[in-house]
């Protein structure tokens, strides 16, 4: 709990990567490792994105679970 407290008081910089291809692009955004960790992320975790504003965009966990992959 002391890290995620922690997170909440700290700002996190991240710059938009994009991967641009002959017929598609990519966008990325990658957050620390400290946000991942604070928050608990799992690989392979499902998230959905919400568009708020322009300048808002929020990331929510989902209900469902994720799958599962042979190692």
């Amino acid at each position: 709990m002391f890290g995620f407290m922690c997170l909440l008081f700290r700002w996190f910089l991240v710059t938009i990567q994009l991967i641009a291809r002959k017929k598609t692009e990519q966008w990325y955004v990658n957050f620390p490792a400290a946000i991942a960790r604070g928050m608990d992320f799992q690989k392979g975790e499902i998230v959905e994105w919400t568009i708020e504003t322009r300048r808002r965009l929020t990331l929510r966990r989902t209900k469902r679970k994720q799958k599962r992959t042979a190692k």
